[in-house]
């Protein structure tokens, strides 16, 4: 990759190869690079994991925050980047596009919109107003700059709305609308995620949660991508805690055998 444009061709070409696109959630500098090292041909942000960065939680960062994060990641790796930027950070169609023309200057090769609101009480944007924001994010990501592998997110399973028939025309209506990859977060079953393949035309990825099939069987199933959210940053968060109650509850150091593997593969990543 030797400028924005062919990384961002060289990622769309990617979800075509003959198994599923490994896309790991990086949420800090060193995190991506040690996934870079690692062999992954891609990765993303994830706005959980680099909310817990900053001590927040995920849904409280501005989109200023966020793309300057996603600049550091991109900057930090020579891989494509794909950012997650939850709703786009607006709620109508221009503020959408607004964001995604932001994003495309900053190194990123994909960024992703999703239909989450952020509002308890109507969690998911009406369908033609979701549309309305890929549509208009779509314009924004193919014609800025290099441009931007637009990945259109239905959130109906991640947020008390299990409802296939909903998330399917969902995601019908975003690749009409111009998205370039859909994903629908929370889709566990075989059966439901070949229902959604089968129904778009589009690349598809989907999120690693218990219950999700193995990775050869989502490759058979058609999937192009599979991705962890903020799955790895809580990994790491949940041995620091593991590691911070042993020294503080016990008096141990039974951690330090696991810091000999992070420090092993943090000086291998970083050496070169």
């Amino acid at each position: 990759m030797t400028n924005d444009a062919s990384k961002t061709e060289h990622f769309r070409t990617l979800h075509h190869g003959p198994a599923p696109l490994l896309m790991p959630n990086a949420w800090d500098h060193g995190s991506a690079a040690l996934l870079a090292s690692l062999g992954f041909a891609a990765i993303a942000t994830t706005s959980s994991g680099f909310a817990a960065t900053l001590g927040q939680l995920d849904g409280t960062v501005t989109r200023d925050q966020a793309l300057e994060h996603a600049a550091v990641i991109a900057a930090a790796v020579s891989i494509p980047v794909s950012a997650d930027l939850e709703n786009g950070f607006a709620d109508e169609p221009a503020g959408v596009a607004e964001t995604i023309r932001r994003a495309a200057g900053t190194g990123l090769a994909g960024a992703s919109v999703e239909d989450y609101t952020g509002h308890e009480g109507e969690p998911i944007y009406e369908r033609a107003l979701a549309a309305e924001r890929v549509a208009a994010a779509a314009e924004a990501a193919h014609g800025t700059g290099p441009g931007l592998v637009l990945t259109a997110r239905a959130e109906n399973h991640l947020h008390g709305r299990p409802d296939l028939a909903d998330t399917i025309a969902r995601l019908q209506a975003y690749q009409e609308a111009g998205a370039d990859v859909l994903y629908a977060p929370g889709l566990t079953t075989l059966a439901d995620i070949q229902a959604v393949v089968s129904s778009v035309d589009r690349p598809v990825n989907v999120l690693t949660m218990a219950g999700v099939p193995a990775l050869a069987e989502l490759g058979a199933a058609g999937v192009s991508r599979i991705s962890v959210g903020g799955a790895f940053a809580f990994v790491a968060y949940g041995a620091l805690a593991d590691a911070a109650r042993e020294l503080h509850d016990q008096g141990s150091y039974g951690f330090l055998a696991q810091a000999r593997g992070g420090r092993d593969a943090v000086q291998a990543a970083f050496s070169n």
